[in-house]
């Protein structure tokens, strides 16, 4: 049995802080959120007592933590808790700074401690399958990835300027997918975007709508879609062109059901949010983490997989203000 202490009690924590309680090989003993309502709520939900972070690194009783809290915490979270011999399961991005992620990897890389980013998607189903079937050979050798990820509605503004923008808050889940589908490291980034959605988001700074293109030294090309906006739910699509062949992960829509009439051929529309969407590939990856702590040999997104997506995020910028393709390794 892994006893967990959780980190941040929002929306993010309650997903993994409940994936957690139902896992027979798991049990969350403790969890903090410096805004009480958010801990009362899910201390309530979940039977587990509230602990200051001081404790909870103290306690000889806990052995990972899960760091769901505010972005510019992880970085400390991570280094305290490794320090304090605890395994990390941590919420993406590191930090919004790619220097202090760095920074954060050379403190904790002597350790043994095993720790994890939280790139979801690469545990959704629909994704893994094709996943497996690149490296099966079913359609040769990877020559073009496409991935278009697109939100129902943008977030308030108020989020958004904390968020540290598009690239590193949103897309940053799409360059760790275009990475693990590749599966060679980007050399090559080019990014157009605007601002279409919502004109406060281009006040705050950051812009809503984008296409990213990238390649890899052995020429393979990935391209990346995001918009803030979806009026017909959550757009989550990946193609994948090969030197044999073609995979495609459509859209999960909210039911299978596909009407013919003579009106029109009609199905039902994607789910509608991220929560819908990748429920099941939540609780894969932590079950995947969990597996890992029991000495199961897992793949699992590593911190350094987090660095190199930050990496990529910040190219993206960069290449947006200067208006050319970039290198990610000019970002160092």
């Amino acid at each position: 049995m892994i006893n967990f202490a959780l980190f941040g009690a929002g929306r993010i924590g309650s997903i993994h802080g409940n994936n957690v309680a139902k896992h027979p090989q798991a049990r969350l003993v403790a969890l903090h959120d410096p805004f009480q309502a958010n801990a009362d709520r899910l201390c309530g939900e979940l039977g587990c007592e509230q602990m200051s972070p001081e404790l909870i690194f103290a306690s000889d009783d806990i052995q990972a933590v899960l760091i769901c809290s505010a972005t510019d915490t992880h970085a400390d979270l991570i280094e305290a808790a490794v320090g304090a011999g605890k395994h990390v399961f941590c919420e993406k991005p590191i930090d919004l700074s790619l220097q202090r992620v760095q920074l954060c990897l050379d403190r904790i890389s002597q350790s043994d401690r095993k720790t994890m980013v939280a790139f979801n998607r690469r545990f959704d189903p629909n994704f893994q399958i094709l996943k497996d079937k690149i490296e099966a050979g079913d359609i040769g050798a990877v020559e073009l990835v496409s991935i278009v990820s697109k939100d129902p509605a943008p977030p308030p503004v108020e989020y958004i300027k904390v968020s540290g923008g598009l690239f590193r808050d949103m897309t940053i889940h799409d360059f760790d997918m275009a990475r693990f589908l590749l599966a060679e490291e980007v050399v090559s980034v080019n990014a157009q975007a605007s601002c279409q959605v919502d004109t406060a988001i281009g006040e705050a700074g950051d812009v809503d709508t984008a296409v990213i293109t990238m390649a890899t030294a052995s020429g393979k090309l990935a391209q990346i879609s995001n918009s803030r906006r979806a009026s017909f739910g959550y757009d989550q699509r990946i193609e994948v062109h090969g030197s044999e062949g073609m995979l495609v992960a459509q859209n999960v829509n909210e039911n299978t059901v596909v009407a013919h009439t003579q009106a029109g051929v009609n199905s039902a529309k994607p789910l509608h949010f991220f929560l819908e969407r990748y429920a099941e590939a939540y609780n894969l990856e932590l079950n995947s983490f969990i597996r890992c702590l029991h000495g199961e040999a897992v793949e699992v997104p590593t911190m350094e997989d987090g660095l190199e997506a930050l990496r990529l995020a910040e190219a993206a910028l960069f290449s947006l203000q200067q208006g050319r393709m970039v290198n990610p390794s000019e970002m160092d």
